[in-house]
């Protein structure tokens, strides 16, 4: 039977004693999420948490760039077919429960920008450490799109619905500084420290009680798990009827000829 890790393109495993890092990996594209990333993001984390030779996990990415959310041509193939966009919602919902649902702690080392979906992923990691130079934010709504993946469980969670309904509602991006004041994040690290500092936290859990600290998350997760069963579902339906929007086509082709959206409310 292969290792889990063979079956990956687009996520690479790295193993440094009982610490396992999981970093995605298309840098040409800024770590863009496009159909192969997607669709092992999707079970990547059930992998990793039946990994027996691991009890503490790393996300982040490769190159420049944490994630840079959505690949915009996967958006067009999504809005010229929408019926796979069908596969994109069963997707989604997997990434998000399958990193609620791992039991071992994950911890995300935001090394660049972390946007969109990457965004999403990453405040629903359980600690999370930011290069203090990179920003942080959900602009689907300036794609046309519902905050569907994920966000509007998560953000009302860390930072109170007030705060999570003005930056989902503008898409407006936070600074590491800003995002750790609200409490979206857990600590900013200077570039040159940020691997250090992860590896240093990792290894402390590492050599810890590892029974209760991953069962003290379990515990912690039912709450979030609640709200995600109780809303995901709408959020993602609503996230694919703006997958149709005119205004979604007008952001997908103005990113592509590099100037600013018109929308019309379509």
């Amino acid at each position: 039977m292969s290792k889990p890790e063979n079956r990956y393109q687009a996520i690479k495993w790295h193993r440094r004693g009982r610490v396992l890092t999981l970093e995605m990996c298309r840098p040409e594209s800024f770590n863009a999420v496009d159909e192969i990333l997607h669709e092992e993001l999707s079970r990547v984390f059930r992998d990793a948490d039946a990994d027996p030779h691991s009890d503490v996990i790393i996300f982040t990415g490769n190159g420049q760039a944490f994630c840079a959310g959505g690949d915009v041509s996967w958006m067009q193939r999504a809005i010229d077919e929408p019926e796979t966009f069908e596969r994109t919602v069963t997707e989604a919902k997997q990434i998000v429960f399958s990193i609620l649902d791992c039991e071992k702690p994950v911890i995300c080392r935001i090394n660049g920008h972390a946007m969109g979906l990457g965004c999403t992923m990453a405040l629903f990691c359980d600690v999370t450490f930011m290069n203090e130079t990179v920003k942080i934010g959900d602009p689907h709504v300036l794609m046309g799109m519902v905050a569907g993946d994920g966000a509007a469980v998560i953000w009302p969670a860390l930072i109170g619905m007030a705060k999570a309904k003005e930056y989902l509602m503008t898409g407006d991006p936070l600074t590491a500084k800003e995002a750790l004041d609200l409490g979206l994040i857990n600590h900013v690290c200077a570039p040159d420290e940020l691997d250090d500092t992860v590896n240093r936290f990792a290894d402390r859990l590492a050599n810890g009680p590892v029974k209760s600290i991953k069962w003290t998350k379990v515990s912690l997760n039912i709450h979030l798990k609640q709200v995600a069963h109780s809303v995901m579902d709408a959020c993602l339906a609503y996230e694919a009827l703006t997958n149709q929007s005119a205004d979604h086509q007008e952001a997908v082709t103005a990113f592509r000829e590099k100037r600013a959206p018109i929308y019309t409310g379509k």
